[in-house]
């Protein structure tokens, strides 16, 4: 068509089929790991994974992948090879034929060199040995098996996908450090089939083991929120008292803030990982459909019991970290509104001194004015005196008199004079 593709059309819609499920035949096995590089999914050096993966490939003469990869699947050797990269963590899982003479095992772990796990770029979060092979005609015999693999104290077993399969595990690390499944599959079941169930294993596993790492952050949070909350609520108790000092009290408000924001913000990405990853994990136990087997409990319910009380936990930091900060600054707005409605009473008060100080002033004034007048006056009938002495033998009235005379007219004029002044002051 005549029109110009998306940049990136191309790239998005292979992004749909970039991890197909492995097709599997039973019986096998497949050994699989997760590394997780031990830095925050930022800071991750994924050059490094594609580096370690690339030496892996090289030792077989496996062709290499595209630079931006993220998916890589192929046969190496006496096995075939799954490679994923994901957000914080690669995974390795390498799937075996006819793995049903010994379950589980150690020599499959060999298809990984030891010299190349010592140069991994990272540290295992997890690994399993899983193992598949065709459901007995005797369900009870599936019972023997797994009471002899498995812990009976937290082993999970269920019918999966219709009943075409039954799977189980203990979720306990064995004594050479890796997790156990074991899956039974009906002889018309599919290889697709088989492994998309050996798939949703490994993801449930992995997502189930990075949700976790929220956990210890949690429970170190907690315990300094505790003494943060202590001090918090000290404050807002000294927000009802005698604030003698309010800029210390503020300054206190303002750090235990600061320090719960920096809580905050470190655990941002640990705590919505978490959710994204507790998402993941039930949304991977509920396509398998699980039915129960035995009477024995599904996975659905080993995860209720087992792992979502850690992750209401984790839930319940996050909230009471946020409801914290938000406490705190809440407590800082109030306490400045203390000091502003304090402040605002001692400019009451400052005002009113203010006033009684001009009402005094004015009072002063005032009296200043009267004696400014009879001062005036005094120089003025003076003056007056001096202008009309000459008409006092004409007149035949003494000096005295004529002063007398004199005194009141001036003393009006200079008061009608200093009145006027006063009222073009005020306008």
């Amino acid at each position: 068509m005549p029109l110009q593709d998306h940049p990136l059309r191309y790239a998005l819609a292979n992004e749909l089929h970039a991890r197909p499920f492995p097709a599997l035949d039973c019986p096998g096995q497949a050994v699989y790991l997760a590394i997780k590089q031990p830095k925050e999914a930022a800071k991750r050096d994924r050059n490094l994974d594609r580096a370690h993966l690339l030496s892996l490939l090289d030792r077989f003469g496996a062709q290499h992948p595209g630079p931006d990869a993220t998916h890589y699947f192929g046969k190496l050797g006496r096995f075939h090879l799954k490679w994923e990269s994901h957000t914080e963590f690669v995974t390795y899982t390498a799937f075996l034929e006819n793995g049903a003479d010994r379950p589980f095992d150690p020599a499959a772990w060999d298809v990984f060199p030891e010299d190349w796990l010592d140069d991994a770029p990272g540290v295992r979060i997890t690994s399993a040995h899983i193992r598949y092979a065709p459901e007995p005609s005797d369900t009870t015999k599936i019972g023997e098996m797994i009471a002899d693999w498995f812990v009976p104290e937290s082993l999970a077993v269920s019918h999966v996908l219709d009943r075409t399969a039954i799977i189980a595990g203990d979720f306990r690390i064995d004594s050479l450090g890796h997790m156990r499944f074991a899956v039974f599959t009906k002889p018309d079941t599919g290889n697709r089939r088989i492994g998309r169930i050996v798939q949703r294993i490994c993801e449930i596993e992995t997502y189930k083991s990075m949700s976790m790492l929220g956990l210890p952050r949690a429970r170190d949070i907690s315990r300094r929120m505790g003494e943060i909350d202590e001090s918090l609520s000290r404050l807002v108790k000294d927000l009802t008292g005698d604030l003698r000092k309010p800029d210390q009290t503020l300054d206190a408000l303002l750090a235990a803030a600061s320090e719960l924001e920096q809580l905050q913000t470190e655990s941002a990405f640990r705590f919505g990982a978490t959710g994204a990853y507790e998402a993941l994990v039930n949304q991977r136990v509920e396509v398998l459909r699980e039915e129960r087997f035995q009477g024995r409990q599904t996975f659905a319910e080993f995860m209720m019991r087992r792992f979502d009380p850690a992750m209401r936990t984790i839930k319940a930091t996050e909230a009471r970290l946020s409801s914290m900060t938000d406490r705190a600054i809440r407590a800082g707005d109030l306490l400045r509104t203390r000091v502003d409605v304090d402040r605002s009473a001692q400019n009451q008060q400052l005002l009113e001194s203010m006033d009684a100080r001009s009402d005094l002033q004015l009072r002063l004034q005032k009296t200043v004015e009267g004696l400014s007048i009879v001062a005036i006056s005094y120089y003025a009938v003076n003056l007056v005196v001096y202008l009309i002495s000459p008409l006092s033998e004409p007149l035949g009235l003494q000096e005295t008199w004529l002063t007398a005379i004199a005194v009141l007219p001036t003393v009006f004029l200079v008061w009608l004079v200093v009145r006027s002044i006063r009222k073009s002051i005020e306008k």
